[in-house]
């Protein structure tokens, strides 16, 4: 199977693991070996950047956006953004992935940079999200900046629907 990086995995309505059920996920890597996303419409309503920033790092941090739950899968802190001179991976045209520390505190702190900060991830081994595929868990969609960085309190409901109609 060709790599899927870049593009969203949509769940299925009969996807019902509830960590994953009416997720939009953005693979980050997928290869045979394993395959790696963050959920993009999850965001925390009990969780800012800001506080986040104080809880983890100790340091001042001003950014009064959400963080997101990227998944069932705990830590580390990551961002997927706008700004290519912060970036680890490019995961499509305008959209980078960074892990580093020094670049994500640079990143909070850039107003004009779309992002979305994540405290957790989704991740598959060997063939499992191939199964998933197969099993038609979910359906992919190809991913543009404005479905990851969007903040359509919706976004699962609307792709499921384009997809059907």
């Amino acid at each position: 199977m060709a790599s899927l990086q870049g593009h969203l995995l949509v769940a299925a309505p009969k996807l019902t693991d509830p960590d994953l059920a009416k997720t939009v996920v953005l693979l980050i890597q997928h290869s045979p070996q394993q395959a790696f996303g963050l959920v993009v419409n999850r965001p925390r309503e009990d969780t800012s950047i800001k506080q986040l920033w104080q809880q983890e790092f100790k340091k001042a941090c001003d950014c009064p956006q959400a963080v997101n739950s990227g998944g069932p899968v705990p830590g580390p802190i990551m961002a997927v953004h706008g700004c290519e001179a912060l970036a680890e991976i490019e995961v499509l045209s305008g959209v980078y992935y960074s892990i580093k520390k020094q670049d994500l505190h640079k990143l909070v702190r850039q107003p004009d940079c779309p992002m979305k900060i994540f405290d957790s991830h989704a991740g598959w081994g060997p063939g499992q999200l191939e199964a998933q595929l197969d099993g038609e868990l979910w359906q992919v969609v190809t991913a543009t900046p404005e479905t990851v960085f969007g903040a359509d309190p919706k976004l699962w409901e609307t792709l499921v629907a384009s997809d059907l109609g």
